[in-house]
């Protein structure tokens, strides 16, 4: 059974991530770090882009959580982020995966289905990416997909049961399932597709979210329902993608638990 998830857990998530300010290590994609360190900030999290192989795994150990995103993928850069999770493994630090076109391309398939087996706390990803990922046929095109996100809610509940992670699949809604449970946050805008990044920055705020997290699937759908929200407000008061990425980022620097709150009362 799919619920909506209640704007009171949206506003509890948001203000235990804000007292706490974790620091979050993201190994991204190269394309979107600007943005994604300026989401993390907006909202409350301290970003950090650690990517030697000499320090990626002592910081992973030391941080809050990790992001690892495959979006511009390569050897050097897989062995690091390989080290780095193994690193947070081991100290307990929560980490994300993004699986970003998964799916379209044999390497990055490869290296995220080996992924899944060192225990991610959660999995981010469009339909086509969760579909692959969870071993379905995808329908992607490159970074995006042409699947809705509703088609790969089965998927999600499948993948997150094997392998004990959140999964969450975003589109027009999104889906957060820990295999039993399933959130909808039905919030967020069409043009959030046409400003690079936005995506790969709502896996960072995942990541941000899951960092001493009680509850990781209140977190992760906190996460989702944030971005989505604070998209809507962005989309209404922008004039088309470049006013977009300002104001958008200027919502999540805005919102705020108590209006939330209110709004639930």
């Amino acid at each position: 059974m799919v619920s909506t998830l209640p704007v009171s857990i949206i506003a509890d998530e948001l203000a235990r991530l804000r007292a706490a300010n974790p620091l979050v290590h993201l190994l991204t994609n190269e394309v979107v770090q600007e943005i994604t360190a300026n989401v993390l900030l907006a909202i409350g999290a301290a970003p950090a882009m650690i990517v030697a192989e000499e320090e990626a795994s002592i910081f992973a150990s030391i941080s809050g959580a990790l992001l690892v995103n495959v979006g511009t993928l390569y050897p050097a850069r897989l062995t690091v982020m390989q080290q780095a999770v193994a690193a947070a493994n081991k100290a307990g630090v929560p980490w994300t995966l993004d699986p970003v076109a998964v799916g379209v391309l044999d390497y990055r398939t490869q290296a995220c289905r080996e992924f899944l087996a060192s225990t991610p706390a959660a999995i981010r990803g469009n339909a086509s990416e969760i579909l692959a990922l969870a071993g379905f046929a995808g329908a992607g095109r490159g970074v995006d997909t042409t699947a809705g996100s509703d088609s790969a809610v089965a998927a999600a509940e499948q993948l997150a049961q094997s392998t004990g992670a959140i999964v969450a699949v975003t589109g027009e809604t999104d889906f957060i399932t820990d295999g039993k449970t399933t959130w909808a946050t039905p919030w967020g805008n069409p043009i959030m597709t046409r400003v690079v990044g936005t995506g790969c920055a709502l896996s960072a705020l995942v990541a941000a979210f899951t960092a001493q997290a009680p509850n990781r699937l209140n977190a992760v759908a906190a996460a989702c329902a944030v971005a989505g929200m604070c998209g809507q407000r962005a989309a209404a008061s922008s004039h088309g993608p470049g006013s977009f990425k300002v104001d958008y980022l200027d919502a999540l620097y805005q919102i705020n638990p108590d209006n939330l709150r209110e709004q639930a009362a």
